[in-house]
């Protein structure tokens, strides 16, 4: 059920993630999200959380994301099955963590010189230089990572598909904002927000 649909061009989300990595290597990339279902409420139920084909549900880093789905869907009245063998429905949940670029980091420590920029001696007296040059000491580039998260959700009994989404966002690495914990619960957060959501559209959560 869950169809291949482009969400907003990588090269657009590079721009964005780009120009806010310009700024500060800490700011939070928004998460875009698209979702299909057959159209009307899905009523609450139980529900068993399991790892899409070929994805391994015994990682840490699994846990973490399917932590973070089941915690979305208690929110919104959906139990966790005592056994899985007896839920009402099945939460297939997929991520992936890849790299998507670079960013410009800011220099720590920027110096002047210009204007009297240099100042010392025994006396306080200071020496000045002409020409307003400044730079910087210690820059360099920051990874970009993506996260993606896939959850189709089917009806136990006849194993239909009701609802699938997928949501994706972008940090810069080794920030807080780009931890797993961090990046699961934001994902999952903007996936489920007004569930099941307008079928079909891709919306962009901040």
């Amino acid at each position: 059920m869950f169809r291949t649909r482009s969400l907003l061009p990588m090269t657009a989300l590079a721009a964005t993630i780009l120009v806010a990595g310009c700024a500060t290597t800490r700011r939070a990339g928004p998460v875009d999200v698209t979702r299909y279902h057959l159209g009307g409420a899905i009523p609450v139920g139980t529900v068993a959380v399991e790892p899409v084909g070929g994805q391994l549900a015994t990682g840490p880093e699994y846990r973490t994301y399917a932590g973070a789905v089941q915690a979305e869907m208690a929110r919104l009245g959906f139990a966790a099955a005592a056994d899985p063998r007896t839920a009402d429905y099945v939460a297939a949940v997929g991520f992936q963590r890849r790299p998507v670029g670079t960013v410009e980091k800011p220099a720590p420590v920027s110096i002047g010189v210009g204007g009297g920029g240099i100042s010392g001696g025994r006396r306080g007296g200071g020496v000045g230089l002409g020409g307003g040059v400044g730079f910087g000491i210690g820059g360099g580039t920051r990874e970009v990572l993506a996260t993606d998260i896939v959850v189709q959700l089917r009806r136990q009994g006849d194993a239909t598909v009701i609802w699938d989404g997928k949501a994706t966002t972008q940090a810069i690495a080794r920030t807080d904002d780009a931890q797993p914990v961090a990046q699961a619960q934001k994902v999952a957060s903007a996936l489920f927000r007004d569930f099941p959501g307008e079928s079909g559209i891709t919306i962009r959560v901040k």
